[in-house]
């Protein structure tokens, strides 16, 4: 067991870095990196930019690993527990596994390869929120074109594609109105978004497509007819023109509802991140099987319609497969990880830098 790992783990996890509150975060990483020999600096948007030497070979190519730094809520003060091999939070947070054992990882295997071509290294900020570091990324200061993500929860799967995914939001306006001497005058913006949200297809749609409504907000006081509604609505898909036509027919069911009983409505789609694949055969995808082989995992890769900063590398064509840090029931207060998996993982970042060095 690498304790200088775990507690190096458990000392980052009391660092607050919820989204948008990750440079103290960021700055303890700088040090950390410049410790084990890296030179490393924050972009324009506060990402981690971090370059190392190769170790035991030349003349390879470099390869980028990659991480975030910051956590979903509720992630302050976070108070992390060790019992019986397992890391949890106290339980009135998450844990911040993700993506902080693979940062850990990350780091140890660094330490200890004993053999690695040259390393860049992407922390991004504000992955869990829409991947905006990494959209905002310096990619002039990035020239490797093969990487690895350590941002799956599993260790048996090695994701090779993510969705294409649409934000709806949307603002209703009814009238306002007393709801017992006149609601006959007033227009219910929370009854035109309960049409509306009941009329959209919801849930897994399917294997590829998922929609959902997760946040709605409006009115003011019991006995008031509601003049304004808002509602936060998703959907997405491992296929860009199902998400695409998906998106343009919950904006058409929307519109149609609150329409209907007189009130208006004003909807903003943003196309976040676009839906991108691997070959199963990438040179990316092999090293990681034959990594996780070393550890007695045989892996298979599988597509999420969850999103990671891997869709935007891959976009920008770099080839990055994504790898499991072995976090369990991550964005959740029973989010914990076994220190076995942390090993695992440890040891097969330090195999694929070996294996990338060949």
């Amino acid at each position: 067991m690498s304790e200088r790992m775990v507690k190096q783990f458990m000392d980052m996890v009391k660092i607050d870095s919820e989204s948008g509150n990750e440079a103290r975060m960021i700055d303890y990483l700088i040090e950390e990196f410049t410790k084990i020999g890296a030179k490393a600096e924050k972009d324009d948007y506060g990402n981690l930019i971090a370059k190392m030497d190769a170790r035991g070979c030349s003349g390879k190519d470099p390869i980028l690993l990659s991480c975030h730094a910051d956590t979903v809520l509720p992630g302050i003060g976070i108070e992390p527990v060790l019992k019986d091999g397992v890391i949890r939070s106290k339980g009135d947070t998450i844990l911040g596994a993700d993506d902080k054992a693979g940062i850990a990882e990350m780091l140890e295997a660094l330490r200890l390869a004993k053999i690695m071509p040259p390393i860049e290294i992407a922390i991004s900020r504000q992955e869990e929120v829409g991947l905006l570091g990494v959209k905002n990324l310096d990619f002039s200061k990035i020239t490797a074109k093969k990487g690895f993500l350590l941002d799956n929860d599993t260790l048996d799967t090695i994701v090779i594609g993510g969705p294409s995914y649409f934000a709806i939001d949307v603002n209703i306006t009814g009238k306002a109105a007393h709801a017992g001497m006149e609601p006959e005058k007033g227009i219910s913006a929370i009854q035109a978004a309960a049409k509306a949200i009941s009329a959209l297809r919801l849930g897994r749609l399917d294997d590829d497509t998922t929609a959902n409504v997760g946040v709605i907000n409006g009115g003011m006081i019991r006995n008031g007819i509601p003049d304004k509604t808002s509602f936060l609505a998703e959907c997405r898909s491992l296929v860009h023109n199902k998400a695409e036509a998906l998106s343009k027919e919950m904006v058409d069911i929307i519109e149609r509802e609150v329409k209907s009983i007189g009130a208006k409505v004003e909807i903003e789609v943003n196309n976040l991140c676009q839906a991108v694949d691997i070959p199963a055969d990438s040179e990316t995808v092999e090293i990681s099987k034959k990594a996780l082989k070393s550890v007695g995992i045989d892996a298979e890769t599988t597509f999420i319609t969850g999103f990671t900063d891997a869709s935007i590398y891959n976009n920008k064509g770099i080839e990055v497969a994504v790898v499991g840090i072995g976090a369990k029931l991550e964005h959740s207060t029973d989010e914990h990880i076994y220190i076995e998996d942390m090993n695992k993982a440890l040891n097969m970042v330090i195999e694929i830098l070996r294996l990338s060095a060949e």
